[in-house]
């Protein structure tokens, strides 16, 4: 993965990792050296790419991240429909006003997986069902967790069997 320029003594080398649906944005933040992805937040999409790309950029100057990894939504069959055109759009636009590089990683049952992993929503008062407030924190809380994934089968696959990073192919 292209990451810029090395980081100084002590600095970890970070990427943010972007799950993008059609009302919210998944992040996670990984670190390069230590492999290991973290969900960081959840954002409300804005009314324009470049109002997102605006707040994708201040995050990663705040996690002094020096790439993106967003999650493609590919067919079963591998194939590229509609969302994934939309997708490689946005964030082909989002990296030019960002200016930092950016990969695409397959994210087929990442949201499944994140379900699994996050577990049911909270019910509600006296044990009814879930607030709408309790619906969309659990929401939130599935994306964040489906761009951890993301980032985190990406930061995985930079691993080769003998151990060494995977040389930038360029994607």
């Amino acid at each position: 993965m292209p990451v810029g320029p090395k980081a100084g003594a002590g600095t970890p080398r970070r990427v943010l990792g972007i799950d993008l649906g059609e009302r919210r944005i998944g992040v996670a933040v990984g670190d390069l050296d230590a492999r290991i992805a973290t969900p960081l937040m959840t954002l409300s999409r804005a009314r324009s790419i470049v109002a997102d790309a605006r707040v994708i950029s201040r995050l990663a100057s705040e996690q002094r991240a020096t790439g993106l990894v967003v999650g493609l939504p590919l067919d079963m069959d591998g194939g590229e429909g509609l969302q994934a055109i939309r997708t490689r759009e946005w964030a082909v636009a989002v990296g030019g006003v960002t200016g930092l590089p950016v990969r695409f990683r397959d994210e087929r049952l990442s949201s499944e997986r994140a379900e699994r992993r996050v577990g049911t929503p909270a019910r509600g008062r006296s044990g009814g069902p879930p607030t709408a407030a309790q619906r969309d924190g659990h929401r939130a809380r599935i994306d964040r967790e489906a761009a951890a994934l993301i980032l985190q089968d990406e930061l995985d696959a930079m691993v080769t069997e003998n151990g060494s990073q995977r040389p930038d192919d360029g994607s």
